[in-house]
């Protein structure tokens, strides 16, 4: 049983990591096929999977398409439910399911103003008024979720689940812009850059160049904090 993933560039696609840590980290067997986000050929790249138009694009084995990362997470925890993708207790799955809920339609600031890009760290960047809530939002929630769990040293409900698929890219964002939050989120985002997955996405993502970079630095960047 093998799943077709269609996903964007590796650099920049925050969806796309999403999608694709979603069968990585639990172990399901897929293929991924590079869409042509930034060489201008996505419309063409996925005509083949309509109605979807943005990525990631999920295709199962039987062939049926499932677009949005919401749809794609409950479509797999429910295809494959040992596999772990949502907390097992229930007060903390139901927890789970609003974080990453929220993430998908709130922190509109963040995203907008700190695109994803996993090439560098940009130094200088200042944070508006709107990105510095969405950072006090996200600390009250994984606060919350570490809370609930009693375990502030690992992932967010003490095994990785999908709520941490989501936020992987907020976690990037967080780091590759410097931005200001407390020891405990920042040590929840160096490990997410630390898990192996994410890791081998980075990587991969490397492999490609380019001139110009999409996104200019603010005043200066410096290294990427973890190879």
């Amino acid at each position: 049983m093998t799943y077709d993933l269609f996903i964007g560039d590796r650099t920049f696609s925050s969806w796309s990591l999403r999608g694709w840590l979603m069968l990585e980290k639990f172990g399901l067997a897929h293929r991924t096929h590079m869409v042509g986000l930034y060489a201008g050929t996505m419309a063409q790249d996925i005509a083949q999977l309509a109605p979807a138009r943005l990525v990631p694009v999920l295709r199962t084995p039987e062939g049926n398409v499932v677009g949005e990362s919401l749809a794609m997470a409950e479509t797999l925890a429910e295809r494959h439910p040992d596999a772990g993708l949502w907390p097992r207790e229930p007060s903390a799955r139901m927890r789970a399911r609003w974080l990453c809920a929220e993430m998908a339609s709130g922190f509109s600031a963040l995203r907008s103003q700190c695109p994803m890009q996993l090439q560098h760290v940009n130094t200088g960047f200042v944070a508006k008024d709107a990105v510095l809530s969405d950072l006090e939002r996200l600390q009250e929630l994984w606060q919350g979720a570490f809370k609930m769990t009693g375990h502030a040293d690992g992932w967010l409900f003490d095994t990785y689940s999908l709520a941490d698929v989501f936020f992987a890219p907020v976690a990037a964002r967080i780091i590759g812009y410097d931005l200001p939050v407390s020891q405990q989120a920042l040590d929840y985002c160096m490990r997410t850059l630390r898990d192996p997955a994410f890791r081998a996405w980075r990587s991969d993502g490397l492999k490609i160049t380019y001139d110009p970079f999409p996104y200019p630095a603010g005043t200066g960047t410096k290294p990427w904090p973890v190879s």
